[in-house]
């Protein structure tokens, strides 16, 4: 156990991304089962030893609270919520697009940091991207122990770029999905069976990010660098470079996906 952990959490929801990350801190023993109360009118799967209500329970606030519900649900939830928490420690919320002041609205806590993981959370392999508290203080340590055992944890400057951090890392593994699944169908396209092809466009694209997550050089020196002059890899690339089109493309996808955020944030304020 890290010390920094808070000794008692509540999990207001507890969908796909909140499971990925109970999962994960149950799993990595930051956290002790026992210390978490997961609060989901549903059935959630969930590890051994948490507690599962279906509302509220009738005891003292926790130390930290996780709000995990759909952003168009905090309404709904901060009416019987909000009185129940009142001068809780720490409130964290992975909900997309809901700015830290709308939730200072709408709860009284003594310090909020909004969270952005990804689904690789579960594996330990995610980002994790932070921002409200001061990260050095009680409570900005105490989000950090939490989020360390999930993967790569980037505390924020400007809330302002928190839209593009959930368009980048959250909404990020969509975008991979989509390049491995477009990588594969073009191997099939070229005579590979298309299972095969999966396979093979699955393991490039997880050791290719392995070997840049571990390199001293950036990802375009990297490709220099399989791509020899005038070889095959670099007539390839000479498709994807031109006139900046897979650049521009992400541009686009990511621009498109931190805009959606902006729209949700003004519905939530």
């Amino acid at each position: 156990m890290i010390s920094d952990v808070p000794t008692s959490i509540w999990l207001i929801g507890c969908g796909n991304m909140a499971g990925a990350m109970l999962s994960r801190w149950v799993e990595s023993g930051v956290v002790d089962p026992a210390t978490v109360t997961v609060v989901d009118p549903g059935q959630p799967r969930l590890p051994g030893g948490v507690r599962h209500v279906a509302s509220l329970p009738d005891e003292a606030a926790p130390e930290a609270v996780m709000i995990g519900v759909k952003p168009q649900m905090l309404d709904d939830i901060a009416g019987a919520l909000a009185p129940r928490i009142k001068g809780v420690k720490l409130l964290l919320s992975i909900l997309a697009g809901v700015e830290v002041a709308s939730l200072a609205r709408r709860f009284e806590a003594e310090a909020i940091v909004r969270v952005m993981p990804n689904l690789p959370v579960a594996l330990g392999h995610g980002a994790v991207g932070l921002y409200g508290a001061d990260p050095q203080s009680e409570a900005g340590h105490a989000a950090s122990a939490l989020m360390a055992p999930l993967g790569t944890v980037e505390w924020i400057d400007e809330e302002g770029l928190f839209d593009a951090v959930t368009a980048l890392s959250g909404s990020g593994p969509g975008f991979v999905y989509r390049f491995i699944d477009a990588l594969a169908a073009a191997g099939a396209a070229l005579g590979l069976p298309a299972d095969q092809a999966l396979r093979l466009a699955t393991a490039t694209v997880e050791g290719s990010a392995m070997m840049a997550a571990n390199a001293d050089e950036t990802p375009a020196t990297l490709a220099d660098r399989v791509a020899s002059k005038g070889g095959s890899t670099r007539e390839g690339l000479n498709v994807l470079d031109r006139d900046d089109a897979l650049q521009r493309l992400l541009v686009a996808t990511l621009t498109a996906a931190r805009d959606r955020n902006v729209e949700l944030a003004a519905a939530a304020r």
